[in-house]
């Protein structure tokens, strides 16, 4: 009767007690997020609902190589595997984390052989052997929450391993468009310092032929070579960053350099119209801030964690079997034993180990809450820079292609100049180094147009969401 009187209020405690989680639930923290950006001037913003589709960031580009090289790095990139390596680590925790909430099951057989005292007195008992096979369960009553609030934090470090891995992928990704599109700028100016050299041997054989009839002085000739090595070495000097850039782009498709080549071309990568997102729909693009936040809630249960330190395990155990002396009689029911009931264990004194646990979370708490703040405030930097980079490059390179264009009219009235002998040949050779100058210039801003469009397109997250992210509910 009491048994029964004690399991009944046993069964309405747990009831109560059901789904009560201690800790505080998780709430984002709050940001302070613009209204809009600031270099937004000029800008398209985006539709934030638009559900056209999107194709991948670096295909507006438009340059096939670049596409098939991009399609690479998810495959053999080693850091993106790693980061997936770890993502399936992380699966695994909160696999085992979601294994807590169900029994315990095991089992065992055992022999021995032993001799012990058949009474109270000292009389050495006979040698004897005892099989045992025994088949056990326990099982912890998640009262307070402390499995579910394990759970909980397994899940959201899961889903940061996930946004870490399309934050690898992204930074890849991005480095991968930056280094083509440096090594295709390198080729633009080697085709343009090839071409000079071609204009240079032309006119030093010009020059050479004035001095040959008399018309122009030996200094002329030596100017004009000077001029012409000069510009050859310029070209020469070129392979070693072409060669650096070749051996990033292998590494970044997880290949060894010296089995990797790109052929050189005549065509640079479009600039891309790139539309830009409201500041909030950044928070949601960018995986290094949804890892961030998805760790501030990771953190978050881990206080609940050790909040529930502080109160009692409930435990139900069962165990039951067969033991004998003699094997072919064990499974016989004379020798079956069996056990069965709850346990209740709360720590008494620990001298203050729990409380400072539970500060230790809350620390660690408010630690990843400002890491996620800095991961935003970080993001809105990494795109105002890029616009900031993009509105002045733009202003910049109408100003130096006009600059280009009176560059080389000047070296052309120069050139007339002197074949009609009105200056000295010192005047071309200034004219042909600003000449070359103005154009080498120009490049070098179309490049670091380029360059600027990949890492605004990386800020915004490329074209992740983080919805994106395999969600895992606890």
């Amino acid at each position: 009767m009491h048994a029964r009187i004690a399991r009944a209020v046993l069964i309405s405690a747990l009831s109560t007690l059901a789904g009560c989680a201690v800790g505080p639930d998780y709430q984002r923290p709050d940001v302070a997020a613009p209204a809009q950006f600031k270099e937004t001037q000029g800008w398209k913003m985006a539709e934030p609902r638009d559900e056209a589709p999107r194709s991948p960031w670096w295909e507006r580009y438009g340059d096939p190589q670049l596409n098939g090289l991009v399609a690479q790095v998810e495959v053999s990139n080693q850091n993106v595997q790693a980061a997936a390596a770890q993502y399936r680590q992380a699966q695994a925790v909160l696999g085992a984390s979601r294994a807590s909430y169900f029994p315990t099951v095991t089992g065992g057989f055992a022999a021995t052989r032993g001799q012990g005292a058949t009474s109270a007195s000292t009389t050495t008992g006979a040698i004897r052997n005892t099989d045992q096979l025994s088949l056990g369960a326990s099982w912890e009553a998640d009262v307070w929450g402390r499995i579910g609030r394990g759970v909980e934090s397994s899940a959201a470090s899961a889903e940061a391993s996930a946004a870490d891995l399309q934050a690898a992928l992204l930074s890849a990704q991005g480095t991968l468009v930056q280094s083509y599109t440096q090594l295709r700028v390198n080729d633009a100016q080697r085709r343009l310092l090839d071409e000079t050299v071609a204009a240079y041997e032309r006119s030093l054989e010009i020059t050479r032929n004035r001095y040959a009839s008399g018309v122009a002085a030996r200094i002329d000739v030596a100017q004009a070579e000077t001029q012409l090595k000069t510009t050859q070495a310029q070209a020469i000097d070129l392979g070693v960053q072409r060669a650096q850039l070749e051996h990033a782009i292998a590494l970044l498709i997880g290949k060894a350099p010296a089995d990797f080549s790109l052929p050189r071309t005549d065509t640079l990568p479009v600039l891309p119209q790139i539309p830009v997102d409201l500041p909030s729909v950044l928070l949601e693009r960018r995986p290094d801030v949804a890892a961030a936040e998805r760790r501030a809630a990771a953190a978050n249960a881990q206080i609940g964690v050790a909040q529930s330190a502080f109160f009692p395990a409930l435990t139900f155990s069962a165990a039951g079997g067969y033991q004998n002396t003699s094997l072919s009689q064990l499974l016989s029911l004379p020798n079956r034993f069996w056990s069965l009931g709850p346990a209740l264990a709360q720590t008494l004194f620990d001298g203050g180990a729990r409380s400072a646990r539970k500060d230790q979370a809350i620390a660690a708490y408010d630690q990843s809450v400002a890491t996620y703040r800095q991961a935003v405030l970080t993001a809105f930097q990494d795109v105002e820079d890029n616009l900031a980079a993009l509105h002045v490059l733009a202003a910049e390179q109408v100003a130096q292609r006009e600059a280009t264009q009176f560059a080389e009219e000047s070296l052309r009235l120069t050139e007339n100049q002197y074949q009609s002998g009105t200056v000295s040949y010192l005047n071309v050779v200034v004219a042909q180094a600003t000449a070359l100058s103005a154009k080498i210039s120009s490049l070098n801003i179309t490049g670091r147009r380029l360059l600027a469009s990949a890492a605004l397109l990386k800020a915004l997250g490329g074209d992740w969401r983080a919805a994106g992210i395999a969600e895992q509910k606890p």
